[in-house]
């Protein structure tokens, strides 16, 4: 009797090359692809997320005037404060103020930012510079500039002057610290290498020291858009004839919370705007700039 040899040959693998097929159920691969879809179809616009909170605080604001939370004496509601924007837009005061406003904080604004850049600029690229000057700004910035009403009033009288000088002296600190700050974050092989390539100081200013500088100076040019117009407020305080300091000076002797409600909206939307277009001079002046914007 005979028997067959056990056949003890290991079980054919697949060749490296032969092609494989895809188990995945059609059902399976259809339910990822509409959990992404719908993922995609979630998501908020910035620019709504950006709203949310100002409408918010506006309509907790409707609210609660409107239920009697919030009292007429203490705060005017959102609909009295419109409905005296339109009737100052009407009469031209509301335009004329903020014009005259307007014209304040500019020229407060370019004359403390010349003086800034400059004062910088000798104290960020000299040391000689910032041995006189450094010291002597981180000296005066210690003192409250609100606090030198009184002695601008003395200097300079109760006219334009002193308001002008106070926008300019609130615009000059933060500018000035930003700019400097700026300057000396230079990396200092990014200069021997420009240096090493046979740039002069000229050149090295131009192309290395100053593009360095500049993502802090349009940081400190936000922070001195925001001051003009806080430095603005108290400015407009000092014997003004015209401009929103004026009306709102006007309302609190009448106890017009709407008129004062206005004003401060009328502020704030020009410091915004102010911010916004820096932003957008950020956005145009640094695309050679890669930096980190945020976690989605």
């Amino acid at each position: 009797m005979t028997t067959k040899p056990l056949d003890t040959a290991a079980p054919a693998l697949p060749r490296p090359d032969t092609p494989t097929t895809d188990k995945t159920p059609p059902a399976a691969r259809v339910t990822i692809r509409g959990t992404a879809r719908a993922a995609r179809r979630l998501t908020v616009p910035r620019s709504v997320r950006r709203a949310a909170g100002p409408v918010g605080l506006v309509l907790l604001w409707f609210l609660t005037s409107a239920t009697g939370v919030l009292p007429e004496s203490v705060l005017a509601s959102p609909v009295d404060v419109m409905r005296q924007a339109v009737e100052l837009t009407k009469n031209g005061e509301l335009p004329g103020a903020v014009a005259a406003s307007g014209r304040r904080a500019a020229t407060g604004f370019l004359i403390g930012a010349a003086i800034a850049l400059s004062l910088s600029l000798l104290a960020g690229l000299f040391r000689l510079g910032e041995d006189v000057i450094d010291s002597s700004m981180g000296m005066f910035r210690a003192i409250p500039w609100v606090g030198l009403i009184p002695l601008f009033i003395v200097w300079f009288g109760i006219e334009e002057t002193p308001k002008i000088a106070l926008v300019a002296l609130g615009v000059t600190y933060p500018l000035y610290f930003n700019i400097y700050g700026g300057i000396r974050s230079t990396d200092a092989q990014l200069v021997e290498a420009a240096r090493m390539m046979g740039l002069g100081r000229l050149g090295l200013i131009r192309y290395v020291i100053l593009p360095s500088a500049l993502p802090g100076a349009l940081v400190g040019l936000r922070y001195a858009l925001s001051t003009a117009w806080l430095a603005l407020v108290f400015a407009e305080q000092i014997n003004a004839d015209a401009g929103l300091g004026y009306l709102m000076s006007n309302a609190q002797q009448y106890f017009r919370t709407d008129i004062i409600v206005l004003c401060l909206a009328v502020y704030a939307l020009l410091g915004l705007t102010c911010d916004f277009a820096v932003r957008i001079l950020s956005r145009r002046l640094l695309t050679w700039r890669a930096n980190f914007e945020g976690e989605a």
